[in-house]
């Protein structure tokens, strides 16, 4: 092969090498997720989302509670397995099943009074934030929050602002 025609190969070569598309793996829901009050900012709470089997579910892993609020917050209006179980660590994100960057089919509960809505959730390309809409119906007449990714590591070190949770956890008796 002469010089020339070795330079044109190597020069389509490094072509096709910068304009084909990254194989690098999408961003999922899964992970560790932090909701804020959307009024004061703070965190509420931090949410574990795993996929199993190309279903996502979503359980309640932290909570940062008020001063006078009960941590030993238990679902008492929660039906079945769930009524009475600590609301840290219940699963309240269920089935929802991924479509590119949205995830639908799915429910979500509110431990508050234990009620059951459809859901959606919606991931940002980058990855870093959470769309999360719960409806009863169709998907207009709902409420959606916005969640930011934390890194994994979080739930094994103490966070960086402990801050109280706002919000509405039955208080302690």
């Amino acid at each position: 092969m002469g010089a020339s025609r070795l330079v044109l190969v190597g020069a389509i070569l490094i072509i096709a090498a910068a304009t084909s598309p990254v194989s690098a793996a999408e961003p999922t829901a899964a992970g560790l997720w932090e909701q804020v009050d959307e009024n004061s900012g703070q965190p509420e709470s931090w949410f574990k989302i795993e996929e199993r089997n190309g279903i996502y579910e979503g359980k309640i892993v932290k909570i940062f509670f008020k001063p006078g609020e009960d941590p030993n917050w238990v679902c008492d209006q929660c039906q079945g397995a769930d009524k009475g179980r600590p609301v840290q660590s219940l699963t309240l994100i269920r089935g929802m099943q991924r479509n590119g960057n949205s995830y639908e089919n799915g429910t979500i509960m509110d431990p508050r009074d234990g009620k059951v809505y459809r859901a959606l959730m919606r991931l940002t390309p980058d990855g870093q934030k959470l769309e999360v809409r719960g409806y009863l119906g169709i998907s207009l007449f709902g409420r959606s929050q916005v969640w930011n990714r934390l890194p994994d590591s979080a739930l094994s070190s103490p966070p960086a602002r402990a801050a109280p949770r706002a919000g509405s956890a039955p208080q302690k008796k």
